[in-house]
């Protein structure tokens, strides 16, 4: 079994400062949004694949930060936790801005790709290529190739099934996999 990839919320945070920040204390808050501010952003915008709804996403995690510390138990490390709530905002963004039908939101269906996408196929671009799954699917991705989560861990947050973020990895990477495809040139190598 591989070790779960280093995250970018492995930040400390002292006690006292988390003691603070439980009182309420204002400038502990700002001191916990200042370290986690980054990570939460970069984990969002991944997710959702918009800056804008990765700021909004910012925003809302540490809304839920600034109501729910005081019930932080103290079970793991906050910076686990504090994941946990900027990837189930994202999620939840995910799901309440689709404009499409229930089930339509989850399907696989990749986008069209963008002129630059398409006028550049001899140019591996992971960027682009993820950018070209759709958002459950780059999501899970992210979430268990990147983040670490587990199956178990991304459906529940998912609030699907382990078999359904299963089902979205596998695709992805399918997908990934014929995008990321370098056609071979013709000729011999020089």
């Amino acid at each position: 079994m591989s070790a779960a990839p280093a995250s970018s919320f492995a930040v400390p945070v002292d006690e006292v400062t988390l003691a603070r920040a439980r009182a309420g204390d204002e400038a502990a808050l700002e001191a916990l949004f200042r370290r986690f501010e980054t990570p939460v952003y970069t984990l969002a915008r991944r997710l959702t694949g918009s800056a804008h709804d990765a700021e909004d996403v910012l925003q809302e995690t540490f809304l839920e930060i600034v109501r729910s510390i005081g019930r932080f138990r103290g079970d793991g490390p906050l910076a686990g936790w504090i994941r946990k709530v900027a990837a189930s905002k994202a999620l939840m963004r995910l799901r309440r801005d689709g404009a499409r039908g229930p089930h339509e939101e989850l399907s696989d269906e990749l986008a069209a790709p963008p002129a630059a996408v398409a006028g550049a196929a001899e140019r591996v671009d992971l960027e682009a290529a993820l950018a070209l799954l759709s958002e459950p699917a780059r999501a899970v991705l992210w979430l268990h190739d990147v983040e670490g989560y587990s199956h178990e861990e991304i459906g529940a947050l998912a609030g699907r099934s382990a078999s359904f973020s299963k089902s979205q990895l596998a695709r992805a990477h399918a997908r990934l996999r014929e995008r990321l495809a370098v056609t071979p040139r013709e000729g011999p190598c020089t």
